[in-house]
């Protein structure tokens, strides 16, 4: 990986999530921008992995029912109930 493509994935997934982060906040809903912040590092941990050349560890699927407050799996997934 290039620097330059190294630059543009940093740029990429810190827009993403700063987006996610901001619109949470601005609508109160704070645990989903705390989601949002732990799901940022982890792609950030995810990213300095691969350019270590560590492999990267595989995810731990929810169990059902492993909700945190706002509708939120870990993963950032939004749970929708009928």
């Amino acid at each position: 990986m290039t620097r330059d493509q190294l630059a543009a994935e940093l740029l990429r997934i810190s827009k993403l999530q700063l987006s996610d982060i901001t619109r949470a906040v601005k609508n109160g809903e704070k645990s989903i921008a705390l989601n949002e912040v732990v799901d940022l590092g982890r792609r950030l941990n995810r990213l300095a992995d691969a350019v270590a050349g560590r492999p990267a560890p595989t995810p731990a699927a929810p169990a059902p029912g492993d909700q945190v407050p706002g509708g939120q799996v870990p993963g950032g997934q939004v749970l929708v109930e009928a």
